[in-house]
């Protein structure tokens, strides 16, 4: 699906939300790690803002909260809320959520 020829001419937003998909799938099958490998790419630049960015941020602090790293999901939770001026995720939610984890 990611590898094909169509996916390797995609760009911008579109390649974007293949990554989103391609991980989602990855870590549907438990491949984790692997998940986290599709979505580690130059895209990933905490200085993003908008609707794509939120998204793959989200996405990234999803995989990294499931493979137990907490606190960096933390940090990417907060960047995807930080890039959200479309209001498209529930990041600023998340990030109330796993403070008041850390707390107790």
């Amino acid at each position: 699906m990611a590898r094909g020829s169509e996916a390797v001419e995609l760009s911008g937003d579109a390649a974007d939300e293949l990554r989103i998909v391609a991980a989602g799938a990855r870590a549907d099958l438990g491949q984790l790690e692997q998940a986290l490998t599709v979505l580690s790419t130059p895209q990933l630049d905490p200085g993003r803002t908008g609707s794509t960015a939120a998204r793959l941020f989200y996405a990234y602090a999803e995989i990294l909260l499931a493979l137990g790293r907490g606190d960096e999901a933390l940090q990417w939770f907060l960047r995807s809320a930080a890039a959200d001026i479309d209001g498209v995720t529930d990041a600023e939610d998340r990030v109330d959520e796993l403070g008041a984890r850390e707390q107790k």
